[in-house]
């Protein structure tokens, strides 16, 4: 086993792959490279196969070769398994029948580890939104539980208080325009494509966020990016 990688190379090419959502098939294609992989969290829930992607992204793990971020979705199953108060859904019902006790056991370990957002240069990782302080340095570890302050930006992005017609949380992106010049923020989450592609759009500040998420596991596609390496 190769020695567990927690931060992004500044000297390796990377594939950035959004939302997976269960979909193993997907996921198997965006793994197979050379590419270090750079995951923007909710690996499980609505695909037909959660289980076979956490295999994918733990083994990729353990060869050295990526991380993932954690997201919401992941979260939240982690706390289910811990027995914490948590509302479940039929998604999540699907994803625990899925998992047997040693992959339960990894799936606690890898989110008790997995990052809430990744910088290397003017790159920024993070699974549904930005918050100036993430520009300081790496978060903090913390044990798993609810998440508050900079901690729910990055796994549950600006909610408004609303709700959408679809019943989902309505979300602000007023975020974005707070990006800095010369920064770019790769995210998931929010699926905000509107032609299968992941979506670009540029703050006021100069800064730019990426859409990375095209519904994977709920009616769309998985999507990837492939970006160089800063340094050679």
């Amino acid at each position: 086993m190769t020695q567990e990688v927690r931060i992004v190379p500044s000297d390796r090419p990377l594939r950035v792959v959004g939302d997976v959502h269960g979909d193993a098939t997907a996921f198997a294609y965006a793994a197979d490279t050379d590419r270090f992989l750079v995951q923007l969290g909710d690996l499980v829930d609505y695909g037909p196969d959660s289980a076979g992607v956490l295999r994918i992204m733990f083994d990729v793990i353990d060869q050295g070769r990526g991380l993932f971020l954690l997201g919401n979705h992941d979260l939240k199953l982690a706390r289910l398994l811990l027995g914490q108060n948590v509302r479940s859904n039929a998604q999540l019902a699907a994803t625990l029948h899925q998992l047997d006790e040693p992959l339960q056991a990894r799936v606690l370990a890898e989110v008790e580890r997995a990052p809430l957002w990744a910088r290397s240069g003017h790159r920024l990782f993070v699974h549904a939104g930005f918050h100036t302080d993430m520009l300081k340095g790496p978060p903090a570890p913390a044990p798993i539980g609810r998440a508050l302050g900079i901690s729910a930006r990055a796994l549950f992005g600006e909610p408004t208080g609303h709700t959408q017609e679809d019943g989902f949380p309505e979300r602000s992106l007023r975020w974005v325009n707070r990006i800095p010049s010369g920064i770019t923020v790769y995210v998931g989450h929010d699926r905000r494509s509107q032609d299968g592609r992941p979506l670009e759009q540029r703050a006021r500040s100069g800064g730019r966020a990426i859409f990375v998420d095209t519904g994977a596991g709920k009616g769309g596609h998985l999507s990837w990016i492939d970006l160089p390496a800063l340094h050679a």
